[in-house]
């Protein structure tokens, strides 16, 4: 695994063993990032300078791919063991211990932010309703710029991971029903965000959201 782009483009990545930290592929990862500097709401303007987040961090591979293409600075939320050895080890190796910061805890219950960040990656677990319960946590911590936006991927099959702002605009199938009688609707997520873009690659979910607008 390496960063793809930028200032150390072709570093390697350390990924710790086992299969507890799923990585994202570097064919998601150009994705996600090719949506970011062309999107019509996008550009390098979104990444330049910007403050990140990186939750679920793993091996940081997204954190550290936006910070080789102009980030600031990259928080990384990661609280498996194997996984934080990998994380440092790839700060270390990227020699940016002073444009980061590791915080060794659950995302789902976040320290107090120094300063808001513009741009937010979710890799969570598939299938466990985490990224609107991560959200909402973290805007309570005062880490959501308005305006930030949040790249979320999920499993291709799951529901969308937020509740629609722009359901009107938004080009996206209606909620599944109920399969048989009595079953109920699951509940909204509960936190909302403008979807800006979508894209599914194998058995991941891209999902792009304009959060505080």
């Amino acid at each position: 695994m390496r960063i793809i782009a930028g200032a150390r483009k072709g570093r390697m990545l350390a990924a710790p063993p086992g299969t507890t930290t799923r990585p994202t592929a570097a064919r998601v990862r150009q994705a996600v990032f090719d949506i970011l500097l062309h999107a019509p709401w996008g550009g390098p303007d979104l990444l330049n300078g910007a403050r990140v987040l990186d939750a679920f961090a793993g091996t940081g591979a997204l954190g550290l791919e936006a910070l080789s293409r102009g980030a600031d600075y990259a928080t990384f939320f990661e609280k498996d063991r194997p996984a934080l050895a990998a994380l440092r080890a790839n700060i270390a190796g990227c020699r940016w211990e002073d444009r980061s910061k590791v915080i060794p805890r659950d995302v789902t219950k976040p320290t107090h932010a120094p300063a808001p960040c513009s741009l937010l990656f979710l890799d969570p677990p598939y299938r466990q309703d985490l990224p609107a319960r991560t959200l909402a946590a973290l805007d309570a911590q005062g880490w959501i710029a308005p305006g930030a936006i949040a790249v979320i991927e999920t499993a291709a099959q799951e529901s969308l991971p937020l509740r629609l702002e722009n359901a009107e605009e938004a080009d996206v199938p209606p909620p599944a029903a109920p399969a048989g009688e009595g079953e109920e609707v699951p509940p909204p997520p509960v936190y909302a965000g403008t979807l800006l873009a979508e894209r599914k690659h194998g058995a991941a979910r891209l999902t792009l959201w304009r959060l505080k607008a």
